[in-house]
């Protein structure tokens, strides 16, 4: 056994090229210039056989047909035994209604974000009789799939913007927004779409990690709101951004970890465009751009 990992779909909600947006990265990627992405999703399997998704991408469907060891091996036999979500957003969890068909698979993620599905009667879609759902409380290691294991740990982060109030705490810590530990072969990797801050206890947790997918929604925090396109900093929104001094390259600059991968990336962040300063700052750093259909094993 080993460990492989499949980036389904790289990008940060709404994807790249996003539906309404005309920015400089979402025309480039609509003429064929840079690679498009789709929305937030890694498929992960120690085996090659039995597969586990890593939040379920509104783009789910087209992920998983363009993924050849996830198409069914019978009838209604499929490869994929869990998903997992590690918080309540949108781009994490409405590809949920795409699984919808009959099919059992376990649906893994804590009690929080499992009551945050539970309170929406759409998601009762997915037939109790046939898909589990299983509570896992922080710091619990638990099969993911056979042969593989999984932790969940809580990062800084907020709750889904559906859900916010008048007042925002950008950085709460609990069961709302999780990172996941994967170990198989004694090899461990890490996956954390969102993290709103480098802790010192994450980083006492991600040192020496043999591989990790990061939070790279934005290239600098101001991005969004210098390119005309909203008034929400990275910081707002709940991500660390990936340049200056408080930035994830700064950040993990002195850590051990054996691969880096910049993975759920707005799509006004330049360093998708592969001729870009940005993206060559960042793997002259030692991070590698994730993109659709990239295949890391250990």
């Amino acid at each position: 056994m080993t460990l492989r990992a499949i980036i389904l779909g790289a990008a940060a909600g709404g994807g790249l090229p996003q539906w309404n947006c005309g920015c400089e990265n979402c025309n480039l990627a609509r003429s064929g210039h840079i690679p498009a992405q789709t929305q937030s999703s890694l498929a992960v399997s120690p085996d090659g056989k039995n597969w586990a998704i890593l939040n379920a991408s509104p783009d789910i469907r087209t992920q998983l047909g363009s993924t050849p060891v996830l198409y069914p091996t019978g009838l209604r036999e499929v490869p994929i035994q869990s998903v997992l979500v590690t918080n309540g957003d949108i781009d994490h969890v409405a590809g949920l209604l795409t699984l919808r068909e009959m099919q059992p698979f376990t649906l893994f993620a804590t009690q929080s974000i499992q009551d945050v599905i539970a309170q929406n009667p759409i998601f009762d879609a997915l037939n109790a009789s046939v898909v589990t759902r299983a509570p896992i409380s922080l710091n619990q290691t638990f099969d993911l799939v056979p042969g593989l294991q999984a932790t969940l740990f809580s990062v800084p982060g907020k709750v889904p913007l559906y859900l916010e109030g008048e007042h925002v705490e950008t950085e709460l810590v609990g069961e709302q927004t999780v990172g996941v530990a994967l170990s198989a072969q004694g090899k461990t990797a890490y996956y954390i779409p969102g993290c709103a801050a480098l802790t010192p206890e994450l980083r006492a947790r991600l040192d020496e990690a043999d591989l990790l997918f990061f939070d790279g929604t934005l290239w600098h925090d101001t991005e969004m709101v210098q390119a005309g396109l909203g008034q929400k900093t990275g910081k707002r929104m709940g991500h660390m951004s990936m340049d200056g001094p408080d930035g994830s390259i700064a950040g993990f600059a002195d850590m051990k970890i054996g691969r880096k991968v910049f993975i759920h990336m707005n799509n006004t962040n330049p360093v998708l465009r592969p001729d870009s300063a940005e993206n060559a700052q960042a793997r002259a750093k030692g991070w590698t751009i994730g993109q659709d259909g990239m295949e890391i094993t250990l």
